[in-house]
C-alpha cells in the first residue's frame, strides 16, 4: 500500500473518512424524519387526501421545489449567514450539516411523495371505513404499505449525501472531499485523490448494498 500511495497519510484518510461518515450518517437520520414529514404532508394535502388543502399543498410544494434545485455549492453559500449563527463556524463538519440537511430532505420529500402515491387507495378508503383516525392510517397504513419505496428512496438520498459532503469538503467542510482537495489536488498528489476516491466509492457500494438487502426484504410483492 505504501508503494502504490506514497504520499497518503493514513492518519489523516481515516479521520477524514470518520468525518465523511459522520456527516453523512446524522444528515441522514434528520433527512429521513423531515423529509418523511413534508412528504406525507405532501401527499395529505393535495387534492382529493384526507387533509386536502390546495394552499399549503402549493406553499409545501414551492418550498421543496426551491430548495430542490438550488445547486448545492450555491445553497452552502446561501446559508452561511444562518450556518453561522447555529453552528457558530463555516468550517468543519458541522458547518456542513445545515446545508446537507436542507438540500436533500425536499430531495427525499418527493421521493416520499411518490412513494406515498403508490400505496392502492383501496386500502386506505378500507381503512377510512373501519373507522380508522388519520394518525392511525398513516402509521398503518401508508408507511408500511410504502415502506420498500421509502427505503428505496432514502438509500438514493444517502448516496447523493455522499457525493454532497465531498463537494462541501472543498469550501472547508472537512472529510474526504476536503483531503482529496487539499492534500492531493492543491499539491499535485494524484494517489491521495485516487485513495480518497476509492473510499468514496466503497461506501457508497455499502450504503447501496445495504439499501437493496433491506428493500428486497420487506417488499411482498
Amino acid at each position: 500500500m505504501t508503494q502504490l500511495f506514497p504520499n497518503v497519510d493514513w492518519e489523516k484518510m481515516w479521520a477524514a473518512t470518520g468525518e465523511t461518515l459522520y456527516m453523512t450518517g446524522y444528515s441522514i437520520v434528520v433527512t429521513f424524519v423531515l423529509g418523511l414529514i413534508l412528504g406525507i404532508t405532501l401527499f395529505l394535502t393535495a387534492k382529493g387526501n384526507m387533509w386536502s388543502n390546495v394552499v399549503i399543498n402549493k406553499i409545501i410544494s414551492a418550498i421543496v421545489n426551491i430548495f430542490r434545485s438550488i445547486p448545492f455549492i450555491i445553497l452552502i453559500v446561501l446559508l452561511i449567514p444562518f450556518t453561522k449563527l447555529l453552528v457558530g463556524s463555516m468550517i468543519g463538519a458541522e458547518a456542513a450539516l445545515p446545508a446537507l440537511i436542507i438540500g436533500a430532505a425536499p430531495f427525499y420529500a418527493r421521493l416520499v411523495e411518490i412513494g406515498l402515491r403508490e400505496v392502492d387507495k383501496g386500502v386506505i378508503e378500507a381503512a377510512k371505513s373501519m373507522g380508522a383516525k388519520p394518525m392511525t392510517i398513516i402509521l398503518k397504513v401508508l408507511i408500511p404499505e410504502s415502506l420498500p419505496a421509502l427505503v428505496s428512496g432514502i438509500t438514493v438520498t444517502a448516496i447523493a449525501l455522499v457525493g454532497s459532503t465531498a463537494m462541501a469538503g472543498v469550501i472547508g467542510a472537512g472529510g474526504l472531499g476536503n483531503l482529496a482537495y487539499l492534500e492531493g489536488f492543491q499539491r499535485n498528489r494524484s494517489d491521495v485523490t485516487l485513495m480518497a476516491t476509492i473510499i468514496v466509492l466503497v461506501i457508497v457500494f455499502i450504503i447501496q448494498f445495504i439499501g437493496d438487502f433491506i428493500t428486497s426484504k420487506i417488499d411482498k410483492r
